[in-house]
């Protein structure tokens, strides 16, 4: 087997938990300015605009365009479907750049470095360079490169996406590892040649999540959370490792 040498990580969900963040940051906003929304359900919405705005951008409909400008407008149109339309532009600003503020899942930070210490460490992710910078200066979050969706003009699961962050490395794709919570992302890098490790984040998505729970393919790695990944993946192995 080719030896991995380094490993690609989607950020949100696997890395930050941004729900329970951007509720918090809502939560935050409406004490500022007197506002009263179930901002539990604002964070869903926000995030349920997230493929369908990329999509734009995938399919030519749009040109290349960052994801801070995709949430920017995505919140535009939520601030008026939840009827705080005359919030100013400071406000709106800040609370877009709550994307760049996430806080890390608890076993986040150390497990990265613990994967550091082998390997490189670097994003595969759809958000914006500044956006990946910004986040990883507030929590922590010690990537070797910021690599994705920005650097290479396509937004995953394009191959390109991929492909063109492991080229970046001067790496083929089999001495790299995709690391995710959504089975839908590893299946595209696995298609491609990467190995894959899933890392199941059950409440991403809130209390009821019923999806991604478990891994649904046959991945290289599969880990309870970054701890036990760094443990697993720096120990020799014949085929895949399940925990």
């Amino acid at each position: 087997m080719i030896p991995i040498r380094a490993l690609l990580f989607d950020v949100f969900g696997t890395v930050v938990d941004w729900r329970t963040s951007i509720i918090a940051e809502g939560e935050a906003l409406g004490a500022r300015h007197g506002i009263f929304v179930e901002w539990d359900r604002f964070a869903d919405r926000w995030r349920a605009m997230y493929q369908p705005a990329m999509e734009q951008v995938r399919s030519g409909a749009r040109p290349w365009t960052v994801l801070d400008v995709l949430h920017r407008e995505s919140l535009d149109k939520l601030l008026k479907e939840f009827g705080i339309a005359d919030l100013d532009e400071a406000a709106r600003d800040h609370f877009n750049r709550a994307w760049h503020r996430l806080r890390p899942w608890p076993d986040a930070v150390e497990g990265l470095r613990r994967m550091k210490s082998r390997h490189i460490i670097a994003t595969c992710s759809n958000g914006n360079v500044a956006l990946i910078v910004n986040m990883a200066k507030h929590a922590g979050l010690p990537w070797d490169m910021v690599l994705g969706a920005e650097v290479t003009r396509h937004y995953k699961p394009q191959p390109e996406a991929y492909l063109e962050s492991a080229r970046l490395l001067g790496l083929e794709p089999a001495e790299c590892c995709m690391v995710a919570a959504h089975n839908g992302d590893l299946v595209a890098a696995g298609a491609l040649g990467f190995a894959t490790a899933f890392v199941p984040r059950p409440t991403e998505y809130g209390p009821e999540q019923d999806f991604n729970l478990v891994a649904e393919n046959a991945y290289s790695y599969v880990a309870r959370d970054f701890i036990e990944l760094a443990r697993i993946i720096h120990q020799p192995k014949s085929g895949p490792v399940a925990i």
